[in-house]
């Protein structure tokens, strides 16, 4: 396999010239924001710590962790948050969190800035395999989240040639698709599926499209086995998993080989893994709360993010050859996301990943109720047209207990009654 990357010098590098890198890095970051951006400000004075005290990635410790909610009280009364490093004519962007867990988070971003962004998405769109002679097609309306947006930017990076795809319904995207002849594509997982979906209701035949990789952010499908495996036999793709976030930017991606896991982008960001109870460090092979320092993003930098991701440090060789550091999985999961039900441990990824198995569903909700003063799991399962729905649910529930170790009241509804999302789905609801 011939592997493609964004800067093979860097990707490759010894692991202690990363590191030297890193530490660079963060000293001309703590340098240029202290005294100047007002909320890394307060956080450093208040630990104690000043510029010169932070020489190496030991130093690190030192540094108190961010939140979300610090950065969402740092935004309160004026339009900039106090997170800015610079005046309000230095900006030139302007984006928002999607919003799904409560009141958006608004980031701002410099020309500089927005740079940064782009050549994370390089490494990014490289990692998959693609190059300048591929068509990037992004099904993606452009709105304030942030999305798909600095995928542009990638794009622009490596020379592919990206073709937006907002502003359009699906049968209208795959025409578009088909007349353009797209090699790759950037979206949800749950919009690949969905956008398969319209294909085969419409009778248009995606193995007509040359289309060989697609490359899925904004939420961990991408990650999940089953979910992966279905993007690739509707596709005939190879699909390939990334994770940022708005108040981060894009932090890891997975190669070409797949071996299971994705690389951070070590050149562009500091992660570690910690026990989110204690926020010690977690052991290695031990699961723990992604914490990230983002490196090039001076106009809004975070320093030691609980970003809440689930990842597990894997330092093992890649065969790709990258000697980036690598999260074993992915995302495996968010720490809030776990529901306890019964005494039983759920994340909503375990439950897709069971669910995704079965090919006869095609959309599903699952529903943490309240049912005289203990938890009850409600799924609901919409099944492609013809097939026996609740011969399915049957087996659906037998599941539930054999591979998740509890009981699901599960309910077949009708063709055409679940939501379909474009971006961020929304299938797993607690009451």
């Amino acid at each position: 396999m011939d592997i493609t990357f964004f800067d093979r010098d860097l990707e490759t590098a010894p692991r202690e010239r990363l590191r030297t890198l890193q530490e660079e890095k963060l000293a001309n970051l703590i340098g240029r924001i202290h005294g100047v951006n007002r909320f890394a400000t307060a956080k450093l004075d208040g630990a104690g710590v000043e510029p010169g005290d932070v020489r190496t990635l030991d130093d690190l410790v030192q540094l108190p962790f961010t939140t979300k909610a610090e950065l969402m009280a740092a935004q309160d009364g004026a339009l900039l948050s106090d997170n800015c490093t610079f005046p309000e004519p230095a900006y030139t962007r302007m984006h928002q969190t999607s919003g799904t867990t409560g009141a958006p988070l608004r980031v701002f971003d410099t020309a500089e800035s927005w740079d940064w962004w782009g050549r994370c998405w390089g490494y990014v769109l490289a990692g998959a395999g693609l190059t300048s002679e591929d068509r990037l097609f992004v099904p993606f309306s452009f709105g304030t989240f942030i999305g798909f947006w600095s995928a542009l930017g990638g794009a622009e990076k490596i020379g592919a040639l990206m073709i937006p795809g907002g502003g359009r319904n699906s049968e209208q995207r795959l025409r578009v698709m088909a007349e353009l002849g797209i090699t790759a594509m950037c979206c949800t997982p749950t919009y690949a599926l969905r956008l398969a979906e319209v294909a085969r209701d419409e009778g248009f035949d995606v193995g007509d499209l040359p289309l060989r990789i697609t490359v899925h952010a904004g939420e961990p499908g991408a990650s999940v086995p089953a979910t992966k495996r279905r993007i690739e036999a509707a596709w005939g793709v190879k699909c390939f998993d990334h994770a940022g976030a708005s108040e981060v930017g894009p932090h890891s991606f997975e190669c070409q080989p797949q071996p299971g896991a994705t690389h951070a982008i070590d050149t562009e960001f500091i992660v570690e893994a910690i026990r989110p109870g204690t926020g010690e460090p977690a052991a290695p092979g031990e699961d723990g709360e992604l914490v990230i320092t983002n490196l090039g993003r001076i106009g809004f930098p975070v320093l030691r993010y609980r970003t809440g991701d689930l990842v597990r440090i894997d330092d093992s060789p890649c065969p790709c050859g990258r000697t980036f550091t690598r999260f074993a999985g992915g995302v495996i999961g968010r720490a809030d996301d776990m529901v306890v039900v019964r005494g039983v441990n759920i994340y909503p990824s375990a439950v897709e990943n069971l669910l995704r198995s079965y090919a006869e569903v095609e959309e599903f909700r699952v529903t943490i109720a309240r049912r005289r003063e203990m938890s009850a799991v409600l799924l609901e399962i919409e099944c492609r047209g013809g097939v026996a729905g609740d011969e399915v649910g049957r087996r659906v529930a037998a599941d539930f207990v054999a591979k998740l170790g509890m009981h699901a009241e599960v309910t077949a509804v009708a063709q055409g009654t679940l939501p379909r999302f474009e971006m961020k789905a929304r299938r797993f609801i607690v009451e």
